[in-house]
């Protein structure tokens, strides 16, 4: 049986789910972002219990199919930007459409009738936050951070980075280090 879960988008919200899973003793196959794969038919009482569990965490269970594949398209752009090394090189609507066994066009027409925002805006802030992530860890140069991310150079990254931001990533990375050096003297 597999339960589709809204706003499960972290590792941490993965280890709560299949804590939670554990406690209320409901045997799982798989725990993966935004849905969980249980073993058996789970009770009428069962399902309340998780429920209302999840949603003492911010997390819900979701029935609505259209709720469940944006959630999905979220859940794919979330996963890829975040917690993979290296995005593919196929373009975003080929990956999706792939991936969720869609077409793009009704993928980008529920999801921007429903968020209010095209697919590749959400993808667009999503990477602009991994950049903020990456300037921040100070681990990656400009140029590795935008290879990793798919631009075609550390200046392109730029441009859309102050685009969006209003700052460029240099200024933004003075920025945390002039945090730092505020908090040293309190």
């Amino acid at each position: 049986m597999i339960l589709h879960i809204k706003y499960m988008v972290s590792m941490r919200c993965k280890m709560l789910v299949t804590d939670k899973l554990q406690q209320l003793g409901l045997n799982y196959f798989t725990v993966d972002l935004g849905q969980i794969n249980v073993l058996e038919n789970i009770t009428d009482q069962q399902l309340e219990q998780l429920k209302a569990e999840l949603f003492k965490s911010g997390l819900e269970l979701m029935d609505d199919k259209r709720a469940i594949i944006i959630e999905k398209v979220k859940n794919v752009i979330i996963d890829l930007i975040h917690h993979t090394e290296e995005l593919p090189k196929s373009k975003f609507s080929v990956f999706l459409s792939e991936k969720l066994d869609y077409d793009y066009t009704y993928l980008a027409n529920l999801f921007s009738q429903t968020e209010g925002i095209t697919i590749q805006q959400f993808i667009l802030n999503h990477k602009i936050e991994r950049i903020k992530e990456l300037i921040l860890y100070n681990e990656l140069s400009l140029s590795e951070i935008s290879h990793r991310l798919n631009y075609s150079s550390a200046a392109a990254l730029s441009n859309q980075f102050k685009k969006i931001t209003g700052l460029t990533p240099s200024f933004y990375k003075q920025l945390k280090e002039k945090r730092q050096k505020n908090l040293e003297h309190i």
